[in-house]
């Protein structure tokens, strides 16, 4: 059951002694980066666990077991989104993954520019391994009171112009993917944490190949 304070006095004083105490972590400071090594060059995404916990942890999850080295990105949108991390870059087949975890797309992050969240199929808790990043504002793939929305997890901090040239490929239909895949592949090559992060990552044995995952804008 919460605790409930029973006066605005306890809690603020609550806050104050936390925000003394030597070496009092902030969510703020609590960041964890990974960078993502493509064909097309580097990027770095700026991971968000105190705002998506479930999804933050799941994603450092795949990116320390190297579950996105030679993987594709199989799916560019132009001014829409760019989406990868689940088909193997040989067979173009989808990689056996983890369990699917709750959508956390209420957590307050917004589908900007540059912010990377968690792919899905059109089941609200269906998201894995794969993930896609926003070339452009995207609201209508935010939640609304009567649906769920995609969650996001991250930012790219560096290497949007790389992200923008993905966005610029020449796409159409490639092998198992009917439009919308590059007519070269973008590889990505390796995903490796470039800031610690204090959250252990959850053990889980790998099931099942995942469904196809597709972003979908929410009408």
């Amino acid at each position: 059951m919460p605790i409930k304070f029973r006066a605005p006095l306890a809690a603020a004083t609550l806050l104050l002694v936390v925000a003394c105490l030597p070496g009092a972590a902030r969510a703020e400071e609590q960041t964890t980066q990974v960078r993502v090594v493509t064909n097309m060059g580097d990027f770095v995404i700026e991971v968000r666990p105190e705002r998506a916990p479930l999804t933050a942890a799941n994603f450092l999850r795949y990116v320390k077991e190297g579950f996105y080295t030679n993987t594709l990105v199989h799916r560019v949108v132009p001014n829409f989104v760019i989406q990868g991390g689940g088909h193997d870059a040989a067979s173009m087949n989808l990689k056996s993954t983890h369990e699917s975890i709750v959508n956390e797309s209420g957590n307050g992050l917004q589908n900007k520019r540059g912010a990377v969240g968690l792919a899905r199929n059109p089941s609200a808790h269906s998201g894995n391994a794969e993930f896609y990043i926003n070339l452009v504002d995207n609201p209508d793939l935010d939640p609304v009171p009567t649906r769920w929305g995609y969650a996001v997890f991250g930012r790219v901090v560096q290497g949007m112009d790389v992200i923008d040239r993905i966005g610029e490929a020449p796409t159409g239909s490639v092998g198992p993917f009917k439009q919308d895949a590059p007519l070269k592949p973008i590889i990505i090559q390796s995903a490796a944490v470039v800031a610690p992060t204090a959250a252990a990552t959850p053990a889980a044995q790998p099931v099942n190949p995942a469904e196809p995952q597709k972003i979908l804008s929410p009408k």
